[in-house]
């Protein structure tokens, strides 16, 4: 049973940059997508960013287009999120997840559905 662990939230003042990392450990059968999801308290759950482990193509949410970069490294067990001009919408927990179940054309679907997430980081960002 795969497990991913977050780290790398915290805060930042608007404008600046964070960025956050996920670690893959144990077997993971099935690998397709991994991604990054983010909810703020009182909103609905957000996709920021995915990438398709078979191509490496990315995917990223309007709201982020632009600004935040998914990147994997070590053979694709680490999964980062660089986050560059934060805004304060920003602030949320951010979610690691693997393993699309659900429609491969949208990983960031509100109601897309990963098999494994991680525990969250937090991130803050301030005036």
């Amino acid at each position: 049973q795969a497990q991913l662990a977050e780290s790398g939230g915290g805060s930042a003042q608007a404008g600046e940059s964070l960025k956050l990392s996920c670690v893959v450990s144990g077997f993971m059968p099935r690998r397709n997508f991994m991604a990054w999801f983010r909810q703020a308290p009182g909103k609905e759950r957000e996709g920021v960013a995915a990438v398709y482990l078979g191509n490496d193509r990315a995917y990223y949410g309007d709201s982020v287009a632009g600004r935040f970069a998914i990147a994997l490294d070590n053979g694709q067990r680490t999964v980062y999120l660089q986050m560059d001009s934060l805004k304060l919408e920003d602030t949320a927990m951010y979610y690691c997840v693997a393993d699309l179940l659900t429609d491969y054309d949208y990983p960031l679907a509100p109601n897309a559905q990963y098999t494994y997430w991680g525990q969250g980081t937090s991130v803050t960002v301030s005036s």
